[in-house]
């Protein structure tokens, strides 16, 4: 680090910033994933609360991926529901069997 020119109260700096970025990139991503579980606790309550009303609905948006799991498409139907909604392969899947019903 010398031939840097770097004494060691920069070191020291640099350390502390580092490990201050770090820690809070883990509060930061912490966060987000408990905002994540709490909307797919939310989403599966709306889902129980709509089919014991009787009421289906279904997202505009995802009347393509309807028509392919009417059509027995089913990863073409997951892949869809993926790039249309931004879910990740497991969360794509459990919808695109829920239509299945």
């Amino acid at each position: 680090m010398a031939r840097l020119g770097l004494r060691p109260t920069d070191r020291t700096a640099y350390l502390i910033i580092f490990l201050t970025t770090i820690g809070l990139w883990g509060t930061i991503e912490y966060k987000v994933r408990s905002v994540d579980r709490r909307t797919a606790r939310l989403e599966r309550k709306v889902d129980l609360v709509l089919e014991s009303l009787g009421v289906e609905y279904v997202d505009p948006a995802l009347d393509e991926v309807d028509t392919l799991v009417r059509e027995g498409k089913k990863i073409q139907a997951i892949k869809r529901y993926r790039i249309i909604t931004g879910a990740n392969l497991s969360e794509a899947k459990d919808a695109v069997e829920r239509m299945e019903v």
